[in-house]
């Protein structure tokens, strides 16, 4: 009987331990089940971060930019800077707000640093520029559109005591918000000018073939940053600081320039660094991506369903384009000058993004808009 007991210790021994082996082989579904979704939670959590871009630093606040500017209160509590250029606003002839362009600031306003001084005491021009919200020192707006950057520069315009009129010009980027004016503060102007200025791809006025071909003339990386910030615009950050992907060329520094646009950049001096920090120096988010973000977002109105500003000619509105433009496709620019019949437009052959920095460009823009000269 002893022996028997032994054999049967022995045989539920050996099928105890082959149990155990085929259990722990295995985990219980509940178990995989929470291991899984702790993963998920984890990749969730870890892509929330790497799209949640840091919150801005404030001008002025603690641990933000010094204030350096000259500065304007809005009336929702933020602040706008801004730089006087040319003859003083009290003998000015003509009064002029210029828009900067994508990563720029106040300090880059090429009709006030590149026209000739003669012409400028010769006409009598004031031009005043301002960091567009979220550059330079200006206070970020979150809720920024169109119409509350236009809505912006009739304030600016009120509290400068600029007059019942005023001029507006852009370049690029800044040439959209032109178009802001032209829609919501029409009645305000003297007259526009938009300098090479960026399109938004997706306005509706756009023939699907044309604005399609226009679009796929970018480098792919371009298209894919600005379909981001179109259909996906909270991966905006996320897109243009990861390493995964090649970013916008423009954020990058590799912008797709022209022939002509070369030429330029090797006659003038370097764009110092300092610039460009002092654009983002509240963060890249608010400034650079927000503006991407806007830009070529969807828009509360189509530019090419506006009508003239100035029926009785008491003004004009004109778009310069170089034909060469690498950043701005010239197809779509004549489609707009040939659907708004109103428009000047003056077509520059063999003209990259930069001619407004060649010698005397400034002075014949400017003074097509305040004297018609062709």
């Amino acid at each position: 009987m002893a022996g028997v007991s032994r054999k049967i210790s022995a045989a539920s021994a050996r099928s105890h331990t082959r149990n155990s082996h085929h259990n722990t082989s295995k985990l219980p579904s509940g178990m995989l089940k929470n291991i899984i979704l702790v993963l998920l939670i984890g990749l969730l959590s870890w892509g929330y971060q790497a799209a949640r871009p840091p919150p801005p630093k404030i001008c002025g606040s603690s641990g933000g930019p010094a204030i350096t500017a000259h500065r304007i209160k809005l009336r929702d509590g933020r602040h706008l800077a801004y730089k006087e250029h040319g003859v003083s606003k009290q003998v000015a002839k003509y009064k002029i707000i210029f828009f900067h362009g994508f990563g720029c600031t106040r300090h880059e306003a090429i009709i006030g640093t590149h026209m000739s001084p003669g012409s400028v005491e010769e006409l009598g021009v004031y031009v005043v520029s301002f960091d567009r919200p979220g550059y330079g020192e200006s206070d970020p707006n979150p809720k920024r559109t169109m119409k509350s950057l236009a809505l912006d520069v009739e304030e600016l315009a009120d509290q400068l005591e600029l007059g019942p009129k005023f001029y507006v010009v852009g370049y690029s980027m800044g040439g959209q918000a032109v178009w802001g004016c032209l829609k919501y503060i029409p009645h305000r102007l003297a007259g526009a000018t938009l300098i090479a200025p960026v399109i938004n791809y997706w306005w509706p006025g756009f023939p699907a073939n044309l604005s399609k071909e226009a679009y796929y003339q970018q480098f792919p990386q371009d298209q894919w940053a600005l379909r981001v910030a179109h259909y996906t615009p909270w991966l905006t950050y996320w897109w243009n600081t990861q390493k995964l992907f090649p970013a916008s060329s423009v954020i990058g520094g590799r912008p797709q320039l022209s022939h002509k646009d070369m030429e330029l950049i090797q006659q003038m001096a370097a764009r110092p660094r300092h610039l460009m920090l002092h654009a983002r120096q509240q963060g890249e988010f608010e400034s650079i991506h927000r503006d991407m973000m806007v830009g070529f977002g969807s828009w509360e109105f189509d530019p090419l369903e506006l009508e003239n500003p100035f029926p009785n000619n008491e003004g004009s509105v004109h778009i310069w384009q170089g034909d060469e433009d690498g950043l701005v496709p010239v197809m779509l620019q004549r489609y707009i000058a040939g659907k708004l019949s109103w428009i000047q437009y003056h077509e520059l052959p063999g003209a990259g993004h930069l001619f407004p920095i060649a010698d005397g460009m400034t002075d014949v823009i400017v003074k097509a808009l305040l004297l018609g000269e062709k």
